[in-house]
């Protein structure tokens, strides 16, 4: 493979920055961060292309600059407490710690739960907490978290995760009526009242659970 941290640089140059994200933390941490470390060794070679890649259980990593707009758009800072719906590969997951966050993830597919897991460990990722659950369900036994993202798409808005958000905090969701084409929805709670404002067309995998599909 070439050389990761050069194709690390070519893609926050060429993918992300050229699309207009600035954020200099986001940036950063996505040239820290080896996305090929988060996917099949058969596919490290396309780790740093522009699209999404498969990790099994019908399941994908985001493209780069999908992980890196919902970065920036979720405004976190060091120390906040952060919870991720979607585990998948752990990529994202590891761009928000690397960011300063103290990230909780939930992830229902056992498979890609474990493997996230040990991949977080050798990695020494000691700010990431995993949970095997329905990820519909939030976090209770953690709420309330300054910054929730959810990276698959379902129908509505979860209520448990707008319960568990905190005020003052912000919530990215893809939401639509139809599978695999969702608007991405950022949620804010201001004062008790939530404002939802729509941030464009996306398309992730399914959020299923009980507030999902």
């Amino acid at each position: 493979m070439v050389d990761p941290v050069r194709s690390r640089e070519r893609m926050v140059r060429e993918q992300i920055e050229a699309r207009g994200v600035s954020d200099r933390a986001v940036l950063n941490a996505m040239r820290k961060i080896p996305r090929h470390e988060f996917v099949e060794e058969a596919l490290a070679y396309k780790a740093y292309s522009d699209s999404p890649l498969p990790i099994g259980e019908g399941q994908t990593i985001s493209q780069p600059y999908i992980v890196a707009h919902m970065s920036e758009k979720l405004e976190v800072e060091p120390g906040m407490k952060v919870l991720e719906i979607g585990t998948g590969s752990g990529y994202q997951a590891a761009v928000l710690a690397e960011l300063g966050a103290e990230v909780y993830t939930v992830e229902r597919i056992k498979k890609l739960f474990f493997a996230a897991r040990k991949r977080f460990m050798d990695m020494r990722m000691f700010s990431v907490k995993l949970k095997l659950d329905d990820g519909t369900m939030g976090w209770p036994d953690e709420a309330p978290f300054d910054r929730i993202i959810v990276t698959a798409g379902g129908p509505e808005v979860p209520e448990p995760l707008v319960d568990q958000l905190a005020d003052g905090g912000r919530m990215l969701i893809p939401v639509g009526a139809s599978k695999r084409f969702q608007e991405l929805v950022l949620i804010e709670k201001q004062g008790g009242e939530v404002i939802r404002t729509n941030l464009g067309a996306v398309a992730f995998v399914d959020l299923v659970g009980s507030h999902g599909w």
